[in-house]
């Protein structure tokens, strides 16, 4: 649950079995759980402790998407490489605005997001993917910078 996308084989199986050993989840699995699928949702399953098959993983949105077993691994490495192909600075600022503003209300959100999309006007990546769209070139020189 500490990963920014999930995705899973068909065969996953998730679940918490803690309140079943006397216990709570732990390591966040409580506020992470309840963030990802919704309050209601993370009370039923850790309640419960009942474990939950992939397409149900999916249906809940813990996961992002399933796929058979022997597809995953590449299913992994093309998405790995699309985000990859992106600015690595605007990747990063997208992440830290998600998880800094996911926090706040909207108006304060708003504001950590309008610094996180300024500061990528300070950026080669920036004039380089701007320059590449309105040269209708696909092949971009990102460099982190």
């Amino acid at each position: 649950m500490s990963c920014d996308i999930r995705i899973c084989s068909e065969g996953a199986v998730f679940g918490q079995p803690e309140v079943g050993l006397g216990i709570t989840p732990g390591f966040g699995g409580t506020q992470r759980l309840a963030r990802i699928v919704g309050i209601g949702m993370a009370k039923q399953m850790i309640y419960t402790a009942r474990n939950i098959k992939a397409d149900e993983a999916y249906r809940i949105g813990l996961v992002n998407a399933v796929y058979p077993q022997e597809e995953l691994l590449d299913a992994a490495k093309k998405m790995a490489a699309g985000i990859a192909k992106n600015a690595p600075i605007a990747v990063r600022n997208c992440k830290r605005a998600i998880n800094d503003g996911i926090s706040l209300n909207m108006d304060e959100a708003i504001v950590v997001e309008e610094k996180l999309f300024g500061d990528c006007f300070e950026t080669h990546d920036q004039k380089e993917g701007m320059s590449a769209f309105l040269e209708k070139r696909k092949e971009k020189n990102f460099t982190n910078r």
